[in-house]
């Protein structure tokens, strides 16, 4: 790309790429040394990996999947249209939109930034403990386009209502999709299986 100013966005945040003592869903992290038993390192590996695939089954786990209808998943992802909003180009209206939704949700915020286009629009992303919510908006034909995904004890149906009073709109369609639905079983599944 010629244009290395379209790369600027988010100049000045914190990245958030810090090193993390425990791998995602709570699982402990560790450290492959170099070894010339390569057999060896297989088979702690595959045991570990057989391990944590078994304590994604156990009741009483800190991680963040989810567990909802018999079901295990990494995430409700709500894809959230707007539909005949108002305030779609005020920047500051959707970055508190952002901040409430994530609020009643009961998320974590750890970085936001908006970025308002010319003549109109805006896209913004929040991004969470969660995981995130972002926007592209239309406001020349009244239509935003947001994703909430979150998982763990965070939940993005609270954020429906904010953008609906937001952008004093009752049109919003949402699109519920579980994140990852089928892979905890499946993985399960193959660890029984070998």
């Amino acid at each position: 790309m010629e244009r290395a100013d379209l790369f600027q966005l988010g100049i000045g945040l914190e990245t958030g790429a810090h090193e993390e003592e425990t791998a995602p869903c709570g699982i402990a992290a560790t450290t492959t040394a170099t070894t010339t038993d390569a057999k060896a390192d297989l088979d702690a590996h595959t045991g570990e990996r057989a391990a944590a695939i078994a304590r994604l089954t156990e009741s009483e786990r800190e991680d963040h999947f989810i567990r909802r209808d018999g079901a295990v998943f990494a995430g409700t992802h709500l894809i959230i249209e707007v539909v005949n909003g108002h305030g779609l180009d005020d920047e500051a209206r959707i970055r508190r939109a952002f901040l409430d939704s994530i609020e009643a949700a009961g998320a974590t915020l750890l970085h936001i930034h908006t970025h308002k286009f010319t003549p109109q629009g805006v896209s913004g992303v929040a991004v969470l403990a969660e995981s995130h919510i972002s926007v592209h908006t239309w406001p020349e034909i009244g239509y935003g386009a947001f994703d909430v995904f979150m998982c763990g004890d965070a939940d993005p149906w609270k954020a429906v209502p904010i953008l609906k009073r937001a952008f004093a709109t009752d049109d919003v369609r949402v699109t519920e999709l579980r994140r990852g639905e089928g892979l905890v079983e499946a993985a399960l599944a193959a660890e029984k299986a070998a």
